[in-house]
């Protein structure tokens, strides 16, 4: 069914046309169209999970029977064929599939089964090529796996996996049904009772998933619904199970939700990832998981794990890469908003940041700068190339930088006006690089610029195209970085919209910009009414009212009828792509709505149902490349927002078009803590809220609270009101405050960063994940772990100056510092405590047993690394503590030389331990030892006395602070090993 054009417009343009400004209707006009909201109205449909009248296919369907089972030494192979007739419920039935289950390594097993023929009879099919997303190898291994593979064909083909040293089933599909069809697969595992389950992203919505949650796989362009699909694709989940063990040593499984804090208890956790980007939606059920996709193949990995760490380690190194290493400058705050109107505002934004002593690594632009809002293009009277050049020259003397945005559709030039020539897009058309319709035409779509087509990431010329637009555009406008938007793809209108009508060149998106008449920005925080009572009652009375204007002007009459849902049914051996059978429950309802349609066509033959997932990552994939060229031997620096299961290997993400409201500040934490298990470290929140006005006290709080995420920037919707932190002097000091701290500890995140790289560990960390035996961290996703040493609990409501935090590990010993006091917390196991908290204080806590490098804070990163170091040293329950330090050029893809040092204390001594060729020379300072039991003030480094008037100790706290280390370190801290004793 072909997706439906607006090629027969005269009949709807007279109502849609406008005057120019100053013109009457008895005068020469120009006409203005601007493409109206219904075309960005899809089909009425309902999910299957909400249709009452959607047949459940384990009810329908026959499964499959397994035959000519060939075991070998790395698994086992069989064919499976349908047990019973066709049920053809969602799709037609696929006769005879192929089962591979491979061991490929200790701690991997894989379970793969597609068609047995991909050919004449069932070339629809489409399977993820390996070129495109990478398929973990077998690998040699004396080790022998942990997991096992079982199988039965009573009443029909299912398997599970055993955890051999504990018996648990992790997955098993007993007692269900596969069904397997050219449009539909669904697979059922049974799982325990309020199971602990994490990941399947990408949507808004608690850490800890649930077990009445269906999490849907479909990349959209939605502005950050909560519990709904939005614009990354990560099909991985991580389960932990707890168990409790007898004196006789027998493991029982126990629900995390009824656990005492006095007990004892080991867990358990695995990762399962589907290799597969068709879109998806996975049901979790009481005791159940069930997996749906629409399309594909189940390539199924199981990472044995046995601990959260381990577990996303594995699934990083044999699945989809380790995370890209991020330049040391990029850790720095980031400034940006929609809204900044020219060179001259965002020189005024640098300046003022200056002045109020707010540190600004790098200024970001929005859409603003764009002429006429086309990629790789500026303003030639807002923001001009040769005032862009002077602003940029300044910007990088003083060691900042600049990032502007980069939209993924292309705008499509009129025909028939010479003067709306467009170099970009006659490149890319000339070399084949734009996605097509079926019948061979250019797909055309509508976003920010008007019509628009969209680049084939399958086409040969396109990453090409791609790179030379770049680097053409860099040589006039220098950036140093990224910003990938609405690469889920995003369109603005549903099917191929611009067919024919190109000429009539829309200027508008079919929908209301903020600011615009009827969607004047009112809203403001919870709490907001409280704190400026005045304000909120006169931007409620003029919401009221707009709100009603609007009702009124869009009001059609009442109608009590039944929706006329569409619903599809199977054709024998032919795919409805733009309607699929069953219906996933996708935010945007109809596949092609915001969204680029299903039936668009790559140059090799592949519509974009089968690969619409993958857009947002070959994208980022093409500017990472094209950075590379521009960039080379340097770390390209991409933030983007459609992911996929890899794209971290390259880029970093934002969570998108968030509110100005506390409960998304709360949500950004366990949306952090999900990237960290996909794989991309490198995530942070429009800090304040984009969507919306914030309030100071919000934005205090924020600003703090963001200064503890790896990516730190501010940004907010056009017409909003400004929400830079000078903006109150109040969220200027907090905003200080954390960033003081932020800057001190760049060396340990920027260690961290390195860890995630070489190894795949994690950045951002669950309680859960550093304490795994503590069955009551679980859910807990309102405190988090910065690496392994450092415990953030911010405060996420409104009016208050406490906050309640749990300290994790105090049973088995683990002690732990406040950072501002350095004094010991004092607290009970399993307590739920009560924290000081006051507007402009962001509670942080240091766990015993961790040295943390630091250097002094700077303006800059490139000042900070010029600045002398520092260590603090939390000891532990045994006076120990060890730490970590990487050292490099910052910027180096490859660096030529690179330093690792080891921190060891004990017994009165801290050791530095240093590896490596490059050369820093900058001294070490000062170190701060916390939970020192007792000092005589005897302080050597090296056996060389340090002077008394260097050494303070404070026997009540416990605290020894030695400085002036400057003159027994020159040449640099860790230009030779050292040994300091007290």
């Amino acid at each position: 069914m072909p997706r439906p054009s607006l090629v027969a417009l005269a009949a709807v343009l007279s109502p849609l046309l406008q005057l120019t400004a100053g013109q009457s209707p008895t005068t020469s006009y120009r006409s203005i169209f601007t493409v109206p909201a219904s075309a960005d109205t899809g089909a009425q449909l309902v999910p299957n999970i909400r249709d009452p009248e959607a047949i459940n296919a384990q009810d329908v369907c026959p499964g499959y029977k397994a035959s000519a089972v060939q075991e070998n030494e790395d698994g086992l192979s069989a064919t499976l064929t349908l047990a019973g007739p066709a049920c053809n419920v969602y799709g037609t039935d696929i006769g005879v599939l192929n089962l591979t289950v491979q061991y490929q390594s200790a701690d991997r097993l894989s379970v793969n089964i597609k068609p047995a023929m991909i050919g004449a009879s069932n070339f629809t099919h489409y399977i993820l090529p390996e070129e495109l997303i990478p398929r973990p190898q077998l690998e040699s291994c004396d080790k022998e796996s942990d997991l096992k593979f079982e199988w039965s064909n009573e009443p029909s083909f299912w398997f599970r996996v055993t955890r051999l040293s504990t018996g648990d089933v992790l997955f098993s599909s007993e007692a269900t049904k596969l069904v397997y069809e050219n449009q539909f697969i669904e697979f059922v595992s049974n799982l325990p009772e309020n199971y602990n389950l994490y990941g399947l992203g990408e949507q808004i919505h608690g850490f800890r998933l649930g077990n009445n949650y269906t999490a849907t796989i479909y990349a959209a362009d939605a502005g950050d619904p909560i519990d709904g699909n939005i614009y990354g694709s990560h099909p991985f989940y991580l389960e932990t199970r707890y168990f409790e063990t007898n004196a006789n040593g027998t493991r029982k499984l126990v629900d995390s939700n009824a656990t005492q804090s006095n007990s004892k208890y080991e867990s358990y956790s695995h990762g399962v990832y589907l290799r597969n980007a068709h879109g998806q939606e996975v049901v979790l059920g009481s005791k159940t998981v069930t997996w749906r996709t629409l399309g594909g193949s189940i390539d199924l990995f199981f990472f044995d794990g046995p601990t959260p760490t381990e577990v996303t380690k594995q699934y990083q190194q044999a699945a989809i890469g380790t995370p890209a290493m991020q330049s040391y400058w990029t850790f720095g705050y980031h400034q940006c908003r929609w809204g900044y109107r020219n060179w001259t505002e965002l020189r005024e934004v640098v300046d003022t940041f200056k002045a109020f002593n707010i540190p600004m690594e790098t200024i970001w632009t929005d859409i603003d700068y764009m002429d006429q809002y086309r990629d790789f293009t500026v303003d030639p009277v807002s923001f001009p190339v040769s005032a862009g050049q002077a602003f940029l020259k300044q910007l990088h003397s003083d060691g900042q930088h600049y990032i502007p945005i980069v939209d993924s559709a292309i705008y499509i030039p009129n025909p028939e006006n010479r003067s709306d020539a467009y170099p970009v897009y006659n490149r890319g058309n000339d070399s084949g690089v734009f996605l097509n319709n079926p019948d061979g035409s250019q797909y055309i779509g509508s976003v920010w610029p008007g019509y628009t087509v969209f680049p084939d990431w399958m086409a040969n010329a396109t990453n090409q195209w791609w790179s030379d637009e770049m680097a053409r555009w860099w040589k006039d406008i220098p950036f140093d970085g990224i910003w990938i938007d609405m690469n889920e793809v995003s369109s603005f209108c549903v099917g191929s919209c611009g067919t024919g009508n190109v000429t009539l060149n829309p200027v508008h998106p079919p929908f209301m910009l903020p600011g615009e008449p009827g969607n004047v920005i009112y809203d403001y925080p919870e709490g907001f009414n409280i704190t400026n009572s005045t304000e909120a009652a006169s931007a409620s009375a003029a919401s009221s009212a707009q709100a009603a204007a609007t009702s009124t002007a869009d009001s059609e009459p009442s109608s009590t009828t039944t929706p006329d849902y569409l619903r599809t049914t199977p054709t024998p051996g032919v795919r409805n792509v733009n309607y699929p059978p069953y219906v996933i429950n996708n935010i945007q309802g109809d596949l092609a709505v915001h969204a680029v349609s299903p039936n668009a066509t790559h140059h090799n033959g592949v519509e974009e149902y089968d690969v619409h997932n993958l857009w947002g990552h070959q994208i980022l994939n093409a500017t990472y490349n094209a950075l590379l060229n521009i960039f080379p031997g340097k770390r390209p620096f991409i933030i983007g927002r459609s992911t996929f299961a890899g794209t971290g290997k390259w880029v970093g993400h934002w969570g998108g078009d968030n509110g100005s409201k506390w409960y998304y500040m709360y949500f950004s934490i366990p949306q952090a803590l999900s990237f960290s298990l996909f794989g991309v470290p490198m995530f942070g929140v429009d800090t304040c809220g984009f969507n919306g006005n914030t309030d100071s006290e919000l934005c205090s709080r924020w600003m703090q609270l963001s200064a503890f995420f790896p990516f730190y920037r501010n940004h907010n919707t056009i017409t909003a009101l400004p929400q830079e932190p000078y903006n109150w002097e109040s969220v200027a000091e907090a905003a200080r405050t954390a960033m003081h701290i932020r800057y001190s500890i760049l060396p340990y995140m920027y260690t961290l960063f390195y860890q995630a790289h070489t190894t795949g560990s994690t950045v951002m960390r669950a309680l859960s994940w550093e304490f795994p035996n503590e069955p009551q961290l679980a859910k807990v996703d309102r405190q988090f772990l910065l690496g392994p040493s450092l415990l953030v609990t911010p405060v996420l409501t409104p009016q208050v100056e406490t906050v309640q935090g749990v300290f994790p590990g105090v049973a088995e010993g683990q002690v732990w510092y406040d950072w501002y006091t350095q004094e010991k917390v004092e607290v009970k196991a399993g307590e739920n405590k009560t924290i000081d908290a006051p507007l402009g204080h962001i509670p942080v806590f240091v766990r015993g047993g961790s040295v943390i490098p630091q250097q002094e804070p700077g303006y800059t990163t490139k000042e900070c690394r010029s600045n002398p170091w520092g260590l603090l040293v939390a000891l532990d329950g045994c006076g120990k503590a060890t730490g970590d330090l990487y050292v490099d050029d910052g910027e180096s893809l490859k660096p030529n030389a690179t330093l690792l040092v080891e921190f060891k204390a004990q017994k009165g001594s801290l050791e530095a331990v240093a590896r490596g060729e490059f050369k820093d020379t900058n001294a070490l300072a000062n170190i701060t030892v916390m939970g020192v039991e007792g000092c005589e003030l005897d302080v050597k480094l090296n056996g060389q006395s340090v002077a008394k008037e260097s050494v303070e100790f404070n026997e009540k706290t416990g605290v020894l602070k030695v400085t002036g280390l400057n003159s027994l370190t020159e040449g640099g801290a860790w230009s030779r090993n050292w040994t300091l004793t007290w």
